[in-house]
């Protein structure tokens, strides 16, 4: 059998192009086949994001904010001013996944995928137990490895442990969140907490750093337990623990398209390489790949095009990899001498190039010409 539509591994970004294209009409009568080897039930992760009123994703939310704050020592700034923060967890999200496909032709084999290939005008993907063969191949498998070996595109990971707490006492106000609370010590990185509470009296407490490199994961324990102790609370129950790693780079992950053959999600650089923010980009990038599947002639060589944000976020990571101690005074800079609303505006890739000079002169500029003329030698 050949399969219209394959889909290596089912992370946000299948999900997300599957459901898009079952709403826009274009999988009736095609047939799709799923190759991941994991069950997709349990909640495994959360994705967070910033926007204007109601919107699409509500009907799975987990919560949503009213107020999210920047904070360090010296300021508490309200970052939303009208729009709202929202957080899905997983489980949600593969529920809605699982109800919204259930009349397709959609076929799952729980395997891994060991190679794939585009050969006579279709696309080969090998497993251990099998070969499968499709028209279009979408590709989720991010190869972490790639990265690590490559020179010329530095390698930031955004990496977390995070703990849900529930708390004896109502001690959170569940209408505010902690968007970065860089009152944490640095230790040569940069290193924050996000605080998103959930109740009054649960919340998620994330120890994050943007940093070269990983620390054990007592590491990041410790500082949850330090931080909640230094904000006065010592008697709690850890409810549910989590971790990740986002790699943060400018990789061009679009360069490995074929004709046939789409990278998409973190294999795609998909990510935003200057802030590890994925759900806001997997919404627009997968709304592209629906309006080019309709296209006559399919050709995704041409899909990815890179910006001027490409660039900018270029600069951003070179320079917290040559020099990772600077991420709070950039992101201080940033909050402190603009709007906060232009620079969420700016991490949605929706400026004017007048905006992106108003967030541009807030940074720290000597650093940032250094990592231009970096950039442009390499």
């Amino acid at each position: 059998m050949k399969y219209d539509y394959i889909f290596a591994g089912l992370g946000l970004a299948s999900m997300m192009i599957i459901v898009k294209m079952e709403n826009e009409g274009i999988l009736e009568g095609k047939n799709i086949l799923v190759v991941e080897p994991n069950d997709k039930n349990a909640n495994d992760r959360t994705w967070c994001f910033w926007e204007e009123g109601d919107g699409d994703w509500d009907q799975i939310l987990t919560h949503k904010w009213s107020r999210a704050f920047y904070v360090d020592e010296n300021v508490k700034i309200d970052c939303l001013n009208g729009s709202f923060y929202k957080m899905i967890e997983s489980k949600n999200f593969y529920d809605f996944f699982r109800k919204t496909t259930r009349n397709c032709s959609l076929y799952w084999v729980k395997e891994r995928v060991i190679s794939f290939r585009e050969e006579n005008n279709s696309v080969i993907v090998q497993t251990a137990a099998d070969n499968y063969e499709g028209a279009i191949l979408f590709n989720s498998i991010f190869d972490i490895e790639e990265l690590d070996s490559n020179k010329k595109f530095p390698l930031l990971q955004q990496n977390f442990v995070g703990w849900f707490i529930e708390t004896d006492n109502n001690y959170f106000n569940p209408e505010e969140a902690l968007f970065m609370d860089f009152s944490v010590s640095q230790k040569g990185n940069t290193r924050f907490m996000y605080v998103l509470p959930l109740s009054e009296n649960k919340a998620l407490f994330e120890y994050t750093l943007f940093s070269p490199d990983l620390l054990s994961f007592e590491e990041y324990e410790l500082e949850i337990k330090e931080y909640l102790k230094k904000i006065g609370l010592e008697n709690y129950n850890i409810l549910a623990k989590e971790k990740g790693n986002i790699p943060m780079t400018t990789y061009p992950f679009w360069k490995k398209n074929s004709k046939l053959i789409l990278n998409i999600g973190t294999a795609g650089g998909w990510t935003k390489a200057s802030s590890g923010f994925t759900f806001s980009n997997v919404i627009r990038e997968s709304q592209r790949v629906v309006d080019f599947l309709k296209r006559d002639a399919i050709d995704f060589k041409k899909f990815k095009v890179p910006t001027k944000f490409t660039f900018y976020d270029d600069l951003f990571v070179d320079v917290l990899y040559n020099d990772n101690s600077l991420g709070k005074v950039i992101f201080s800079s940033m909050f402190t001498k603009s709007d906060p609303n232009l620079i969420l505006k700016f991490l949605d890739e929706k400026t004017t190039m007048f905006e992106d000079l108003q967030i541009i002169w807030s940074c720290p500029k000597k650093e940032f010409i250094k990592s231009f003329f970096r950039r442009l030698i390499k």
